[in-house]
């Protein structure tokens, strides 16, 4: 445990339960519903309402071998081939042999996916798919429908929700055992200003990080905010330097920022072209795939294109789908395509590449559980080691679902756990000083140290400036803290998204400086060549009470097991850079 924790308020108010699920998407609900069945006290905490996580944003579908002649082995196949040599097989063979019956399980739930005219489930195919196995609901609205049906399970079954709260920081034990978490509730509903949880059991399914990039296809909840927690309290991340980029984001400007429209990998699993201004088609040649390359080589495609031509974006063609088509299979994206002046029907969608899915994310083992005892996490926030280098489309709400139901299981097999007072929820004397808060005004100049040095074209050069000038913020930071007369941040919720967005872009930096290589989603522009014989290992990344990060390579592409310690479970390497403190 490092003993370091964001500068707040002490808790004015608490809650007891067996498990407290802090994120509603389809990682946060499932595991919540599974425990209370159990008969096990569970809470879900939210930092906005329970419906409005990542997960109802999700438009492709949710991959699973559901179709006639697919297989579990074909869908580890496309998968191992997507995660560019780093997905730990063992993890991806969980998924694809326990992924139809857990999506068999939400259509129990009431999840209603479409059909065709047999009532058979209705399946595309998208981006690294060699088979239709993507099942979709209400056309392009797959996470929206999956949304619905858990959020209306979990009001079914009354279970405890606190909305509208940002979690903050771990609660433990005196054996450092988990205890809790910390959390602000943002002036609605039961409770206000900063409470916490007491509970044996904590599972962090708090989504990604898309926030730390001026545009992104994430909702502006996503703030790293699980993953900073989770490196305060010890627990070692991985692989955040592969940050996935979808190809396909609708072009609204060079200076668009925030939340961008998605344009469904879907869209090309019809059959919609990619073409320059001309109308040529680039795909045709580069891949055997074409369009439906995995999604590093279509956003790299792009990009490059995009430098050829001196272009700001690219096109995709669908017009020949004709208005029904459009209307009925796509009918949220044809909304947001008009909405912004843009008729697909009748004209190509301008598209480039925007910061999408964080591969890596907090380590885990095949039971969700963390280094640190009692600590899980689940779905985006999570690293289980199966989406490697780069996620195959789709796989993400699979991946929330089947190891959603392995925490659940493995909670309830440990059994409700006696709940011990948490050792203190404020730091004792000799503790590390609370970490330094930054101004939320500081959060634009974040998003733009990223974007320009750690964005898809990634050097030596621009990870270097970036890291610079993240440890310019920090350190202003921590001599305003520490000055004669303070001039600190104000604890609150843009204050606490800031600090945690620098903390996940100092480490996402420090990883891909350390990887210098190109493989999947991490693209280097000075190492342009994918090297195994180095690189095909994970970088495992901790933070130490003394505020200082410690990178680890792994001996090989599995992760090795999960120890709960404070050392780091795999082989050091060397750094080839300083790795600067952390606030």
């Amino acid at each position: 445990m490092t003993g370091i924790r964001l500068t707040a308020p002490a808790p004015g108010w608490a809650i007891d339960a067996d498990v407290v699920v802090v994120g509603s998407g389809v990682a946060g609900l499932t595991t919540a519903l599974r425990c209370a069945a159990a008969g096990l006290a569970t809470v879900v905490v939210t930092k906005a309402r329970l419906d409005d996580g990542s997960t109802r944003w999700a438009q492709g579908g949710i991959a699973a071998a559901l179709g006639e002649g697919d297989t579990p082995e074909q869908h580890l196949a496309d998968t191992l081939v997507a995660g560019a040599g780093l997905c730990d097989e063992s993890a991806v063979r969980t998924l694809v042999t326990e992924g139809p019956d857990a999506v068999r399980r939400l259509i129990e739930t009431g999840a209603h996916f479409d059909t065709t005219d047999t009532g058979d489930i209705a399946l595309t195919r998208e981006g690294g798919h060699h088979r239709r196995r993507i099942a979709h609901a209400g056309g392009d609205a797959t996470g929206a429908e999956i949304s619905r049906t858990l959020v209306e399970a979990v009001r079914s079954a009354a279970l405890h929700t606190v909305e509208n709260a940002l979690v903050l920081d771990l609660l433990t034990d005196a054996e450092g055992h988990t205890a809790g978490v910390t959390l602000h509730v943002m002036g609605e509903g039961q409770h206000d200003g900063v409470g916490a949880v007491h509970a044996p059991a904590v599972v962090l399914a708090t989504g990604g990080m898309g926030q730390v990039f001026s545009a992104t296809t994430n909702p502006p909840v996503s703030t790293g905010d699980g993953v900073a927690l989770a490196l305060r309290a010890g627990a070692e991340v991985s692989d955040l330097e592969f940050v996935q980029f979808h190809p396909t984001v609708l072009f609204l400007g060079s200076d668009a920022e925030g939340q961008q429209p998605l344009v469904s990998e879907a869209v090309r699993g019809e059959g919609a072209h990619l073409v320059d201004a001309s109308g040529t088609r680039f795909m045709v040649g580069q891949h055997e795939l074409a369009e439906l390359a995995p999604r590093d080589i279509v956003a790299k495609a792009i990009t490059r294109q995009m430098q050829l031509h001196g272009a700001e974006h690219m096109y995709l063609d669908a017009r020949h789908f004709g208005a029904e088509m459009w209307e009925q299979r796509f009918p949220t994206i044809l909304a947001a395509c008009r909405a912004n002046g843009i008729d697909p029907i009748t004209e190509p969608v301008p598209v480039a590449p925007a910061a999408h899915y964080a591969s890596g994310g907090i380590r885990t083992d095949l039971r969700g559980r963390t280094t640190v005892p009692g600590l899980y996490a689940c779905g985006e926030v999570a690293c289980t080691g199966v989406h490697g280098a780069n996620r195959l489309a789709s796989n993400s709400l699979l991946e929330g679902l089947v190891f959603a139901e392995r925490i659940a299981a493995d909670i309830v097999a440990n059994g409700p756990r006696t709940v011990q007072a948490p050792a203190s929820e404020i730091p004792a004397a000799g503790s590390p000083a609370p970490s330094p808060l930054l101004a939320p005004e500081v959060r634009p100049q974040i998003q733009r140290i990223m974007t320009q040095g750690a964005g898809v074209l990634r050097s030596a050069a621009s990870l270097a400036t970036a890291a610079d000038e993240l440890e310019a913020l920090h350190r202003s930071a921590a001599v305003d803290a520490e000055a004669a007369e303070p001039k600190v941040a104000v604890p609150g919720v843009e204050a606490w998204e800031a600090t945690n967005l620098l903390l996940v872009s100092r480490v996402l930096v420090a990883a891909a400086r350390e990887r210098e290589e190109t493989r999947g989603c991490h693209w280097r522009e000075d190492r342009p060549e994918r090297d195994d014989e180095t690189w095909r290992r994970h970088l495992v990344v901790r933070l130490t009470p003394d505020r200082q990060l410690v990178l680890a390579r792994t001996e090989s592409e599995a992760f090795p097991p999960v120890r709960a310690t404070g050392a780091p479970d795999c082989a050091a390497a060397p750094t080839n850079h300083p790795t600067p403190e952390e606030p």
